[in-house]
C-alpha cells in the first residue's frame, strides 16, 4: 500500500488536514509518538487519510516541541479527529489548542493530573494514587420535565463496562452522553521494547472477535516496514480466514439484533448458525476464534483441499438456511415495526465523523478497504460492496445479511482458486524508527494499525484504531428522538466492542 507522506509546522496543521477533506480524502486516524529518546526533545503527530483514487494513504506529519507541547486542533474542521486528539492529551499531554471539547477521555475523573502513562519515561509498572477531588463533567439538557437516566457501567449479563447518561423527557430521549474507556488494558504501553514476533500475539488478543483482522492489521504494517510481499497462497489464506470471521460475527449479530426486541425466533436461529460456523473455524484452522492463524510474513496455518470442500459444502447449507430465516424476520410485522426509523445514522454524521464498517453502509457511505486499498488476495476476486440508505437498525440488520452473502462467494472462490505455494517468507532485520500502516476490514469495519518500530526487531510505538473506537462517537446521534427502550436494540444494531475500542 502506497504511502504520500507530506511534513507540515505544528500552525500548518489544520491548513493541510482540511486541504485532505476537500479533496475527498477520508481521515482513518491519528498517531501521536514521543520520539525524545531518538535524539531530539519532540513529539510526533501523524494524521492519517485514505486518497478518494483508491490509491493509498496520505500522512500529514507534524513535530511539536518538547518543551512547549501544544499544537492547533483540526477537531472543529474535521470531527473525526476529536477523539485522537483527546486521547494524546490524556495520554501524551499534547494541548489541543481550540477544540471544541476539553475533557479528558481515556483517563477518567481520578486519574491525577499531570501523570500522561505513553511518555516514554514513565514506567509500564507505574502505580498512581486516585484523586477523589474531580468529578466528571456532563453536559446537561435543562427544562421542566426533563430527567437524567444513567445507565452502567455495570450492566446484567456479561456486557462489557460503559456508562450511558440519558437526558429524557418522558420516554423520549432529548440528548445521550456515552463515557468508555472502563477495560483500558494499556496495550500500546504494553507493546513498546516487544519484540515484532511477540506483537504480533499481542495484537491478536486486542479483540476476541476480531482476532484475524488486527492480527492480519499489525502484520501488513509490519511487512511494509520490512518491504516484504507474502506469499500467494498465503495472499488466499489470509482472506480465507477474514471472511470466515467475518460470517460468524455477521451471523451472530443478526441474532443479537433481534434479541434487542427479544425476538426468540431470530435470536435462537442466529445463535446456531453462529455456533456451527464457529466449530468450522475450529476443524479448519483449530480454534473457534481463528487464533494463531495468522504469521508474520504470510499465514501460520494451512488448509488442505478436502478441508476446503467440505467447508464450502456446508456453507451452502448454512447460506439456505439464512435466507430462509432472514425471510421468515423480515415478514414479521413487530420486527419491521422495531426496526424501521429507529436509531437513524444519517450519511452526513457519518461522513463527518468517518464511520466505517457496516454501520456507515447502511447509511449510504460506499467505503469498505477490501476494495479501496485492496490487500490479501481480495485484488484478485470478484466481490461487491452492498449499500443502503435509510441508515436505521432495519438498514444495519439488512446490510450484514447482504455482506454475509457476499463472504460466502469469496471463501467459495477461494476454495476454487487458492494456488499452490508456501504459506509463509520469514522476515528479520526490519529496519528501526520506520513506520508502518496495514489497514484492514474487520466485520465491524476496518482496523487501522500504526506501528514505528525500534532497535533490533522491537516496536517503539504501537497505535491501534479499532473500527469500534471509529463508530462510537456516532452512536449518541442516533439515539435522540427515540425511546429509552429503543436503545439496547440501537446499541445492538452498531454491536460494537468495548474492549478493542479501550484498548
Amino acid at each position: 500500500m502506497k504511502i504520500n507522506r507530506v511534513v507540515v509546522s505544528p500552525h500548518e496543521l489544520p491548513i493541510a488536514c482540511t486541504a485532505q477533506v476537500q479533496l475527498g480524502n477520508r481521515f482513518v486516524t491519528m498517531a501521536a509518538s514521543d520520539e525524545k529518546p531518538l535524539g531530539v526533545d519532540r513529539f510526533v503527530l501523524r494524521y492519517v487519510f485514505a486518497q478518494q483514487d483508491r490509491m493509498g494513504l496520505t500522512v500529514i506529519e507534524s513535530v511539536v516541541p518538547g518543551q512547549n507541547p501544544e499544537y492547533p486542533s483540526v477537531s472543529a474542521q474535521i470531527p473525526a479527529a476529536s477523539w485522537a486528539e483527546r486521547e494524546a492529551c490524556d495520554l501524551f499531554g499534547l494541548r489541543r489548542m481550540g477544540h471544541p471539547d476539553l475533557r479528558p477521555l481515556v483517563l477518567h475523573e481520578h486519574w491525577p493530573d499531570g501523570v500522561h502513562p505513553l511518555l516514554k519515561e514513565v514506567p509500564l509498572n507505574l502505580a498512581v494514587e486516585r484523586d477523589t477531588s474531580k468529578a466528571w463533567a456532563y453536559p446537561k439538557v435543562e427544562g421542566e420535565g426533563v430527567f437524567e437516566v444513567p445507565v452502567g457501567p455495570i450492566h446484567a449479563g456479561v456486557i462489557e463496562p460503559g456508562h450511558f447518561r440519558f437526558h429524557v423527557m418522558g420516554d423520549s430521549v432529548l440528548h445521550l452522553e456515552a463515557k468508555l474507556f472502563y477495560t483500558h488494558r494499556g496495550i500500546e504501553k504494553r507493546s513498546e521494547g516487544m519484540s515484532l514476533v511477540k506483537g504480533l500475539f499481542l495484537a491478536e488478543r486486542i479483540c476476541g472477535v476480531c482476532s484475524v483482522s488486527h492480527a492480519m492489521s499489525y502484520a501488513q504494517a509490519v511487512e511494509s516496514i520490512a518491504g516484504v510481499h507474502i506469499p500467494k497462497r498465503a495472499q488466499y489464506l489470509r482472506v480465507l480466514f477474514a471472511e470466515m470471521e467475518r460470517l460468524y460475527n455477521h451471523v451472530g449479530d443478526i441474532g443479537n439484533i433481534c434479541a434487542g426486541i427479544g425476538y426468540a425466533y431470530g435470536s435462537n436461529h442466529g445463535a446456531r448458525l453462529k455456533e456451527r460456523l464457529m466449530q468450522m473455524n475450529d476443524a479448519i484452522a483449530g480454534h473457534r476464534f481463528l487464533r494463531g492463524t495468522i504469521a508474520l510474513g504470510g499465514a501460520a496455518v494451512d488448509v488442505t483441499p478436502s478441508a476446503l470442500a467440505a467447508m464450502t459444502d456446508a456453507l451452502r447449507e448454512v447460506r439456505d438456511e439464512l435466507d430462509e430465516i432472514v425471510e421468515q424476520i423480515l415478514s414479521h410485522d413487530v420486527v419491521i415495526n422495531r426496526f424501521a426509523k429507529t436509531g437513524i445514522l444519517t450519511e452526513q454524521v457519518a461522513r463527518d465523523f468517518s464511520a466505517v464498517g457496516p454501520a456507515a453502509r447502511a447509511s449510504g457511505c460506499d467505503v469498505d478497504v477490501r476494495r479501496d486499498l485492496p490487500y490479501a488476495a481480495y485484488g484478485q476476486l470478484s466481490f461487491d460492496v452492498p449499500v443502503l440508505r435509510e441508515g436505521d437498525v432495519l438498514a444495519r440488520f439488512k446490510q450484514r445479511y447482504l455482506e454475509t452473502l457476499q463472504s460466502l462467494r469469496l471463501v467459495e472462490q477461494v476454495a476454487e482458486e487458492i494456488p499452490d505455494g508456501d504459506t509463509v517468507i520469514p522476515i528479520g532485520g526490519v529496519p528501526a524508527h520506520g513506520f508502518g500502516i496495514g489497514v484492514t476490514e474487520s466485520a465491524r469495519g476496518e482496523n487501522a494499525h500504526f506501528l514505528m518500530t525500534g532497535k533490533n526487531d522491537t516496536i517503539f510505538r504501537y497505535r491501534v484504531r479499532s473500527a469500534s473506537y471509529a463508530n462510537w462517537p456516532v452512536v449518541p446521534y442516533c439515539v435522540p428522538g427515540n425511546i429509552v427502550p429503543d436503545f439496547p436494540l440501537i446499541n445492538k444494531s452498531f454491536e460494537l466492542c468495548y474492549a478493542c475500542c479501550d484498548r
